[in-house]
């Protein structure tokens, strides 16, 4: 996978030598050389010296190619606006924004641009969200064994009820926000467009679960 991370801070190096030290193809851009220095010596990726959401730095960066970016600078308007310029003019499957901002955060989410905030997310999560397709670990229960997802439904979903996204011991719908206001659905209940689903995933049903979502043929 490549993977453009711009902002070479604490999370942004952590997230870049993370996910070089798995064998991705790590691009880092920050417009301050010294931020490099943050990186690990054996850092297996490349760096470039370029402001964050100029296109002719990203190009640079490869993004015309890439499969993820991470926009992880210190400023939500600079954030926001490499994440919009990855998605909607390169196209890039996989955007993820460090947004402080909770409205505007959701906002993004709405346009299929991860948000996460350094209160709330780890360079971790941040990894694992790029290489688990398009859903979000809220929690885990037991020793991990069901976790809880959360994602917005699929446009083949809508108009579907919420046992079209069942299966009986391993994947159950819990609760659907809608409009901004959280309901216990029950068997009827339909899916609307911009419902965000939170589901209950046995840990043996992820890839069955991405796949009734549409991430994976």
């Amino acid at each position: 996978m490549k993977v453009i991370i711009v902002g070479c801070g604490r999370v942004g190096a952590y997230t870049a030598a993370a996910l070089g030290r798995e064998g991705h193809d790590v691009v880092v851009v920050d417009k301050n050389a010294d931020a490099f220095r943050r990186l690990p010596p054996n850092f297996s990726g490349t760096t470039l010296v370029g402001y964050a959401f100029d296109r002719d730095s990203l190009e640079k960066a490869g993004v015309k190619d890439a499969d993820a970016l991470v926009a992880s600078c210190a400023g939500d308007n600079t954030n926001a606006v490499t994440a919009r310029v990855a998605k909607e003019v390169f196209r890039v499957p996989d955007v993820v924004a460090r947004i402080y901002d909770p409205q505007r955060a959701e906002i993004y989410r709405r346009h299929g641009i991860q948000t996460f905030a350094p209160t709330a997310w780890s360079a971790g999560k941040i990894i694992e969200f790029l290489t688990s397709g398009s859903l979000e670990r809220e929690i885990a229960f037991g020793n991990g064994e069901v976790e809880m997802m959360a994602a917005f439904v699929p446009t083949h979903l809508v108009g579907k009820t919420i046992n079209d996204l069942r299966v009986p011991g391993e994947i159950r719908v819990a609760l659907i926000v809608r409009m901004g206001r959280g309901m216990l659905p029950v068997s009827g209940t339909k899916f609307e467009v911009d419902d965000q689903v939170h589901v209950l995933v046995h840990q043996s049903a992820v890839e069955k679960f991405q796949k009734m979502m549409g991430w994976k043929a």
